[in-house]
């Protein structure tokens, strides 16, 4: 008898794609296949799934982007992506799906639904998006990563955490050395593709601290490619080092070496930060739905492991202040990196698994 499969589906962008890595990995040593349903922009994040996991590309689009040819498209072309799942399904029967969010999880979870299948999706953020709020009355079980999340009345949810991926986990609670007269690294993240405040402000903002901590930091940013140039020249003339690119492959490995983070309130961000221990700025995306990730930051910030800067409130000056409150106090950026610790869920991806296996038992 062949190995049960799971179908992971989920696609759009890193946050989505990162905790889907991780269950990938841990059904996989679980003795499960794995085959991740995705369109071409999330296969983009597919690098790092083990190369067992059979990853296959389907036809999705949002509804609400683009201009009216786009718009009047975007549903024939979901169309197009669940007859190409049901094909798949079909010839190969999964145990279970699961969903992580984003368009292209769509046409897996919408074969499920026609063929019966035990299904689950996993919310990363506070608050449900789009394609998760969709099918959050359709599914057998939600796991969620933040909580409380704000679900549909009458809809249960069970609090798993944020699954990592490995090379985060083989990282987790790595010591973290407090910051001093010594070299330091700040890491800036403003998601997986960099975020333009981050690169408006940050360089400015490490530019602008006092000289006997200025001369001791470097910087690690991760700005748009439209932004490369200019946020290298901006760190250049400041005379700081500074290594900026549009994504890093080794961000856990920065992640453990930094003093401080200063990042969106992403929710992949939010685990990495928190498993690893790290003190962090948080600068959440003011136009994300529902304001998901102000509602993604607060367990660290009211854990005291973060500090929060509404958009709306930044500035170089600002963010240099708080920068400066962090590397000026020892005992404080210890304190908070302990407190990001305790916020962390190390086993969110064996509490994943178990969800999925109890599905896969139902529909075996």
């Amino acid at each position: 008898m062949s190995a049960p499969l799971l179908v992971i589906a989920a696609g759009g962008t890193g946050g989505h794609m990162f905790p889907a890595q991780a269950l990938a990995e841990a059904m996989l040593a679980r003795g499960w296949r794995v085959k991740l349903s995705t369109d071409a922009r999330g296969a983009r994040y597919a690098g790092g799934f083990p190369r067992q996991v059979e990853i296959l590309r389907v036809a999705a689009d949002s509804l609400a982007r683009g201009g009216l040819v786009e718009r009047i498209a975007a549903p024939f072309r979901l169309g197009v992506g669940v007859l190409a799942a049901l094909v798949s399904m079909l010839r190969d029967r999964p145990a279970v799906v699961a969903g992580f969010g984003g368009y292209p999880s769509f046409p897996a979870l919408t074969a499920a639904i026609v063929l019966k299948l035990p299904r689950m999706i996993h919310e990363q953020n506070g608050v449900l998006g789009q394609v998760n709020q969709l099918y959050a009355k359709r599914v057998h079980a939600i796991g969620c990563g933040i909580w409380p999340t704000d679900l549909p009345e009458g809809v249960e949810g069970w609090h798993v955490g944020n699954p990592v991926r490995a090379a985060v986990m083989e990282r987790a609670g790595a010591p973290y050395i407090p910051p001093g007269d010594y070299p330091m690294s700040i890491v800036a993240i403003g998601g997986s593709q960099g975020a333009r405040a981050l690169s408006d402000n940050v360089p400015a903002a490490v530019a602008a601290l006092p000289e006997r901590m200025r001369r001791h930091v470097r910087v690690s940013h991760q700005a748009r490619e439209e932004d490369l140039a200019r946020v290298e020249l901006a760190y250049a003339e400041a005379g700081i080092e500074a290594d900026v690119r549009p994504f890093f492959e080794d961000i856990p490995a920065r992640l453990a070496e930094a003093q401080l983070v200063i990042s969106r309130a992403g929710a992949s961000s939010i685990a990495d930060i928190s498993v690893i221990g790290r003190p962090s700025i948080l600068i959440p995306y003011p136009y994300a739905t529902g304001d998901h990730q102000t509602a993604n930051a607060r367990g660290l910030v009211e854990a005291g492991a973060a500090i929060l800067i509404p958009e709306s409130a930044l500035d170089p000056a600002a963010l240099s202040t708080q920068i400066a409150t962090v590397l000026d106090q020892p005992e404080g950026a210890m304190r908070m990196a302990h407190a990001a610790l305790s916020c962390g869920r190390p086993d969110a991806a064996d509490r994943l698994v178990e969800i999925v296996e109890a599905l896969g038992g139902e529909g075996r």
